[in-house]
């Protein structure tokens, strides 16, 4: 008889700690020389700054009492994804993309607080594949909702359009991602790029 499938460990989610945030980023790695600021700086911003600043940037976000800059996905106790999201105005970078500018003014249009973006995807390569980046986005939407957000927005790919998107593209998610999770298209005038967006539920009956 051949053995069952060894199933992977239950996927556990909380938002992000600073610690555990540098355990998954390690040393090595796009997400090490990146510490998750690349929509959260200006393009001269981010051609003026090292790996080494952007990581005391990331770190500082947790020393301001506001909420965690994202979620973590965990097995075993150890943190094994990252998802970033925070008030859109915190991504300048997407106040400016194209993708966004392309999208009907009202989705573009700059609401504060109320939106939320969802901006990066960190999974560990053993585990990708495995519902880590659903256990993320589950979370992240519960993250923001739990702090005031009123929509919920993501940029992802689609890789029907784009089939050949390596990881330099897919740390955005991929629509198929967001519209499992119940997201709405809100924008698809950038050719495989979508604008998605999720209202906070209404008050019960």
């Amino acid at each position: 008889m051949n053995a069952e499938p060894t199933r992977p460990p239950a996927v556990t989610t909380a938002a992000a700690d600073w610690p555990d945030v540098e355990r998954l980023f390690g040393v090595r790695g796009e997400p090490s020389r990146c510490w998750c600021r690349f929509f959260a700086l200006t393009g001269p911003e981010w051609a003026a700054s090292t790996p080494e600043q952007r990581k005391i940037q990331l770190r500082d976000k947790f020393d301001g009492g506001a909420p965690a800059p994202g979620v973590l996905a965990f097995r075993d106790g150890n943190p094994v994804g990252w998802c970033a999201v925070e008030p859109r105005g915190c991504s300048p970078r997407i106040l400016r993309s194209k993708v966004l500018a392309a999208a009907d003014p009202e989705v573009a249009r700059d609401h504060g607080s109320q939106v939320w973006s969802v901006t990066c995807f960190v999974v560990s390569p053993g585990h990708r594949r495995t519902g880590v980046a659903q256990a993320l986005l589950a979370a992240a939407v519960g993250h923001a909702f739990a702090h005031g957000a009123e929509v919920v927005e993501g940029y992802p790919v689609d890789r029907g359009q784009r089939p050949k998107a390596g990881p330099a593209d897919l740390y955005h998610g991929t629509l198929g991602l967001f519209l499992s999770a119940g997201f709405d298209v809100a924008s698809e005038a950038v050719p495989g790029r979508a604008v998605v967006r999720l209202a906070a539920p209404g008050p019960a009956a």
